[in-house]
């Protein structure tokens, strides 16, 4: 099917090269004014200005009036955890009665309260409710997304959470990314033998995964009362070996040495860092790794925001993500997490929106297929109400200014 869009106010996120923005860059977002868009099969094939049109577009026989419309790529959400078994507002009560993260997770709350209610439920009731989840998403605009297991915490209940993750990738509309976070607390039987839950995911989980491809990347949650440095890198080692390249929690609550781990692991991303020292960003700044920041999560457990002004000033890459979970972020729109990107951590509407596409694609691997407008990637497209400007996306952020969202060349409802 060939359609042909015509009369777009602004096509945001044309950039000519496909590469990891960082520094200066991130806040460089092309646009064509009074455009057009071609898209065959599902994927973009000729975009431009509205007078380049020549007279090839008379033979095509579908159109599409923007009307005055902005048109950018759908949101890459590079870090959720969307398939769970239940809500947990009883612990945001907790919260506001002054208990802390640590406390509730103390007294079995937290990952835990998730990692019991998943156990007794089948795959089948999973995969119900997480279906239902992601079209929602889709309607916010999300056009990718990276789904962590880590609510199972046994090796039955792990295997069960990336099966349920697995059949939403081979059934949903959007590309989806599974990712191995075993590692995401240590369960109350093994509470004081780490090493014997650490077996259990390398000796256990891990090659029962790679047999199944249940997964494409890894993840542990670095922190005090967690996971260590070491133990992550026991963990990541053991799952490299099968191909899982590592996206790591690390600095949401304290700097303990896991942002330095993960760079010397070569990890894709590191994801939340709220707590970060200047020796931190420099060394973030300084390599490869993707600084995947979750403003949603801060906003919600009341915490600082992310220095993201001093990590995009440094040169860092910075992502953003929903962090969509029951428990610190209950939340997974995308267009509230670019506002509060600006509103809370001071990052322009152009840098909030391409840490929300390009580098949320590069994030995932995906930026070969989604995430800027370029010939030959994905019909993942966000057509906005009309709007004055660009800027006014984050602006009025309690509003709902998308009017369609356009997966693989069709309009999803």
């Amino acid at each position: 099917m060939t359609l042909l869009v015509t009369n777009i106010k602004q096509l945001v996120g044309v950039h000519e090269e496909n590469e990891l923005l960082r520094g200066k860059a991130l806040a460089s977002l092309p646009v064509i004014e009074d455009a057009y868009l071609l898209i065959n099969d599902g994927l973009i094939a000729a975009f431009g200005e509205m007078k380049e049109l020549g007279a090839w577009s008379d033979a095509i026989e579908q159109r599409i009036d923007a009307g005055g419309q902005f048109v950018l790529p759908a949101w890459c959400d590079s870090h959720t955890h969307l398939v769970f078994a239940a809500s947990r507002e009883e612990e945001f009560v907790d919260k506001l009665k002054g208990m802390s993260y640590e406390a509730i997770a103390a007294k079995g709350g937290g990952i835990l309260n998730s990692a019991n209610k998943l156990a007794q439920l089948s795959e089948f009731e999973l995969l119900r409710m997480a279906w239902s989840r992601l079209q929602e998403l889709i309607t916010l605009g999300t056009g990718a997304v990276e789904i962590k297991s880590g609510y199972g915490l046994s090796v039955e209940a792990e295997l069960k959470m990336l099966r349920v993750i697995k059949q939403l990738k081979e059934t949903s509309p959007i590309p989806v990314k599974a990712t191995f976070l075993g590692a995401h607390t240590y369960p109350l039987a093994y509470r004081e033998n780490h090493q014997g839950y650490i077996d259990l995911i390398i000796n256990e989980m891990l090659p029962v995964i790679a047999a199944e491809d249940l997964a494409d990347f890894t993840d542990v949650f670095c922190e005090k009362g967690f996971f260590s440095p070491g133990e992550m890198e026991t963990i990541c080692k053991a799952a490299m070996q099968y191909g899982l390249k590592p996206k790591l929690h690390v600095n949401q609550l304290n700097s303990i040495g896991g942002l330095q781990k993960a760079i010397e692991l070569n990890a894709l991303s590191v994801d939340h860092l709220e707590t970060m020292t200047e020796e931190d960003i420099q060394a973030l700044a300084q390599s490869t790794v993707i600084g995947t920041l979750l403003p949603s999560a801060a906003f919600f457990l009341r915490m600082p925001y992310q220095p993201a002004r001093a990590m995009i000033d440094a040169g860092a890459a910075v992502a953003l993500a929903s962090d969509f979970n029951p428990g610190s972020s209950p939340s997974g729109n995308m267009n509230l997490v670019v506002a509060m990107s600006c509103i809370g951590m001071k990052m322009l509407p152009e840098e909030a929106i391409n840490a929300a596409t390009i580098n949320g694609a590069f994030a995932m691997e995906l930026q070969d297929e989604l995430g800027s407008i370029a010939v030959g990637k994905k019909a993942n497209l966000i057509f906005t109400k009309p709007i004055p400007s660009l800027a006014y996306l984050p602006y009025a952020f309690g509003s709902n200014l998308i009017d369609k969202v356009m997966i693989g060349g069709e309009f999803f409802s």
